[in-house]
């Protein structure tokens, strides 16, 4: 089988390229790898590249994700997040490629304390969140051979992530605020990675039906309960630290305004993808866990 990772370098990319090695050959697409003549500003360039190669399958981890940036730069946030995803499923439909994707927890306005379900209609509240989901129509309506995980609160132990800010910041400064009424699971990029892999294999198999899917690790918790977790084990392990974890002040939303609004309920129900998949999804902790012995004991 041959594969096509777009957003090679990213976060979950990066991740995505050890985890689909085992399914066959991978082509890596990304700055500064593979072909240098594409462009998610041209779209076209997408195409040409799937023509080109001719895959099995095209796996799509690249997305504009600056989300106060979206707020300024809709248009440009349009095109990576909605025309690119577009034009790549249906240069995957012309070769009868299959088509994997990844969407947010932002195609929802964040509102109760239910989480959401996959027909759940959505009624995103940022630019980030509509050039998504406008992303998620446009491949469910072109092909319908496609995978579209809806993921939260993405980390990596790689780059720069919230775990690492709080440490830097909190090594920094006497007075450390975090949002503390914004729900949802921090979901590693190696988990969504290793699960990906385990889907396209049981996809192509014949073993689970296509479409779109919730997925992240499991529970739930808010920034400022994750920031504790942060610092606590930090200080466990010997780092110096001027605000501990039980220093930390909570602060609501709207005492902290970005020019993005934020969801106060990114809480997402993956009993679909579970029913579908048979997969264990571990604890959000465990992936901070191993993430922060990673970074604190290097």
């Amino acid at each position: 089988m041959k594969l096509l990772l777009f957003g090679a370098n990213g976060q979950l990319g990066w991740e995505l390229r050890r985890s689909l090695a085992p399914l066959g050959e991978v082509v890596a697409v990304g700055h500064g790898v593979g072909p240098a003549c594409v462009d998610f500003m041209q779209p076209e360039t997408l195409a040409e590249c799937v023509r080109a190669i001719r895959p099995d399958g095209v796996v799509n981890a690249a997305a504009y994700t600056a989300v106060d940036r979206a707020q300024a730069q809709p248009d440009a946030a349009y095109v990576v997040n909605a025309v690119a995803p577009e034009a790549l499923a249906r240069a995957c439909g012309a070769i009868g490629a299959w088509f994997v994707h990844y969407s947010t927890d932002y195609v929802f306005d964040g509102s109760g304390e239910r989480p959401w379900r996959e027909s759940d209609e959505p009624t995103p509240i940022n630019e980030y969140g509509r050039t998504k989901l406008a992303g998620e129509r446009a491949i469910a309506a072109v092909l319908p051979g496609h995978l579209i995980f809806r993921t939260s609160w993405v980390y990596a132990s790689r780059g720069h992530n919230f775990a690492k800010s709080m440490l830097r910041l909190a090594s920094e400064r006497t007075l450390l605020q975090v949002v503390s009424d914004q729900w949802g699971a921090p979901t590693g990029a190696d988990f969504l990675a290793d699960v990906s892999a385990h889907a396209i294999s049981s996809w192509c198999a014949g073993r689970s039906a296509p479409g779109l899917y919730h997925l992240t690790a499991r529970g739930e918790t808010t920034w400022h309960a994750y920031a504790r977790l942060v610092l606590a084990r930090a200080s466990e392990r010997g780092r110096v630290l001027t605000v501990p974890a039980d220093a930390l002040a909570a602060v609501p939303t709207a005492e902290y305004p970005t020019p993005a609004p934020r969801p106060l309920n990114s809480r997402l129900d993956c009993s679909k993808f579970d029913a579908e998949f048979g997969l264990h999804r571990p604890h959000w902790s465990a992936g901070v866990e191993r993430m922060l012995e990673e970074h604190l004991n290097p």
